[in-house]
């Protein structure tokens, strides 16, 4: 599943090279995107090509190949020669069932770990396609130590309560019984690793009493 953002960019570049016969540049992505930096595009780029929608080609300009079409695309308009520009204004808010809500605990670092917060007494929406059976709660994430995969400073992590996980498996890990983390869990013999995503930072070691699972990472919600 994409997100806006990466929607919005695949309609994009299919349209701009349906009318001009090449991709845009990441320029012309930054512009029709409204982004600040190249550094948007390039994470949005690589999500893209993560999922399989797009390939990126080594050693040329505009070096992008769509191997999914965005779904939805008006292929009369491409087929005419015309530019069809994604729409970026929020669509009206329609009637429905509430979502659900989840507990907020408070912030949890992606770098040092920090002092868990756990009041509760705050509560966010979340997606029914991000919750799955079981109790959940979320965190919002400080820092960058797991932005290779995908997780962001400000980020809302949707946490599955679990005192279990698989070896490879992104948890919120309690270190020794004071320090909180959002990291990947590795099992190392009779010892755990702490992965961060971002060579930045460094893999911690542990002995197997000295980190508590707390639950495991489900879904990501991210404010543009």
């Amino acid at each position: 599943m994409l997100t806006q953002r990466q929607l919005q960019l695949l309609q994009f570049i299919h349209a701009y090279q349906t009318e001009k016969g090449v991709p845009p540049s990441f320029d012309e992505m930054r512009a029709a995107l409204r982004l600040r930096s190249k550094s948007g595009i390039h994470r949005l780029i690589s999500g893209l090509e993560e999922r399989g929608y797009i390939r990126r080609l080594a050693y040329r300009a505009r070096a992008i190949e769509i191997l999914r079409p965005p779904l939805g695309l008006a292929e009369g308009e491409a087929a005419k020669g015309r530019l069809v520009r994604p729409n970026f204004r929020r669509p009206a808010a329609e009637a429905g069932p509430p979502l659900p809500r989840v507990p907020l605990l408070g912030r949890i670092a992606a770098g040092t770990p920090i002092e868990a917060l756990a009041d509760g007494t705050t509560t966010v929406e979340v997606p029914d396609l991000l919750l799955g059976e079981g109790e959940h709660y979320v965190v919002q994430v400080l820092g960058e130590s797991m932005i290779d995969v995908g997780i962001l400073d400000g980020d809302l992590a949707v946490i599955q309560r679990s005192e279990k996980a698989e070896s490879g498996e992104i948890v919120v890990a309690l270190i020794e019984d004071r320090e909180v983390t959002l990291k990947r869990l590795r099992r190392r013999g009779a010892s755990i690793a702490l992965e961060p995503a971002n060579p930045a930072f460094e893999t911690r070691i542990f002995g197997p009493h000295q980190v508590k699972v707390q639950g495991r990472l489900v879904g990501l919600m991210r404010r543009y």
